[in-house]
């Protein structure tokens, strides 16, 4: 394992995160690839496939539940004392949309907002000291955050980190809540991108943190929540509509270009912005409000309860 670097991949063991992981093992074998996911058995699978697929071995299967601080802790400690390549990059990529019925973490918090934000702060907050010189963190994040891209999904809607952990019961329709939680934790995933990477540019060792738009993917495991027919048709269509709508991509395609923003020298010192694709764009104006994103890090601390370990 001399002088390789390892790359860790949430989800890693289907959709994106797995094409991900793929390209980088054919591509970049200078590189250690650690899958992170709570299906243990996929994982392995997913592995298997890898290396079968590139004949490189450098990449293996670890348990992560993301909705588990229990979870996660005990990942980090598992990844600590395993004599991996140093850590290079963190690519917080698992995620889920639940729009069948509301849902929480063993923990007690919403799970979309659980998982898809304050499971990848955890991880990233844990595992920040163990980063080498020009590394980089990158958030998977939607175009669905979004309201100038009229996705066809409900507006984000923040008010406050306690609000989102702990939602009130409501009566509207849950198909349309569980996409609104959706589309407003990848807005969390942005606004924590550009507060991180705030904190962190004084940091010596010049970890960057990006966001990445990898578009409308309509052949991954995100839509397993929705009716069959829905799947179906998402799946069947995919590749006639990415030859004509903007952002419909090739689970494939998204997959080298996340691969992209992990590996490409031209990136090193790039940080603080928002990726579609390879393309720096505009995030959400509302993702720019400094004070949402400074009040979701320190409440994000608070719940749960951990301490900053940037340093300033």
């Amino acid at each position: 394992m001399n002088n390789l670097k390892t790359i860790l991949i949430t989800g890693g063991n289907l959709g994106l995160g797995f094409e991900c992981a793929k390209y980088i093992a054919k591509n970049n074998p200078e590189y250690f690839i650690v899958i992170a996911s709570r299906n243990k058995k996929r994982s392995q699978d997913a592995v298997n496939e890898i290396i079968n697929y590139s004949n490189n071995k450098n990449i293996i299967a670890m348990n992560l539940d993301l909705g588990s601080i229990k979870s996660i802790k005990n990942f980090v400690s598992d990844f600590k004392n395993k004599e991996l390549p140093p850590l290079y990059s963190i690519v917080c990529n698992a995620g889920l949309q639940i729009v069948k019925e509301t849902k929480y973490t063993e923990d007690g918090f919403e799970e979309t907002f659980g998982v898809n934000h304050l499971g990848h702060f955890l991880l990233v907050h844990l595992l920040l000291d163990n980063l080498i010189n020009n590394s980089r963190i990158i958030f998977v994040a939607s175009g669905t955050h979004d309201p100038q891209q009229k996705t066809g999904m409900p507006n984000p809607k923040y008010t406050n980190p306690n609000d989102l952990a702990y939602p009130l019961e409501t009566k509207e329709n849950i198909g349309y809540v569980g996409r609104l939680r959706y589309t407003t934790s990848k807005l969390c995933n942005v606004l924590t991108t550009y507060q991180l990477a705030k904190n962190l540019s004084k940091d010596q060792r010049n970890i960057t943190v990006n966001a990445f738009d990898p578009g409308w993917m309509p052949d991954t495991g995100l839509t397993r929540d929705y009716p069959k027919v829905v799947q179906f048709l998402a799946n069947k269509f995919i590749h006639f509509l990415s030859n004509f709508k903007h952002n419909i991509k090739l689970v494939s395609t998204s997959g080298a270009n996340l691969a992209y923003l992990i590996t490409d020298k031209s990136l090193e010192n790039v940080s603080r912005k928002y990726f579609e694709g390879k393309k720096i764009i505009n995030s959400s104006d509302e993702s720019y409000d400094e004070s949402k994103a400074l009040e979701l890090y320190n409440q994000s601390l608070k719940l749960l309860d951990i301490t900053s370990n940037v340093h300033l």
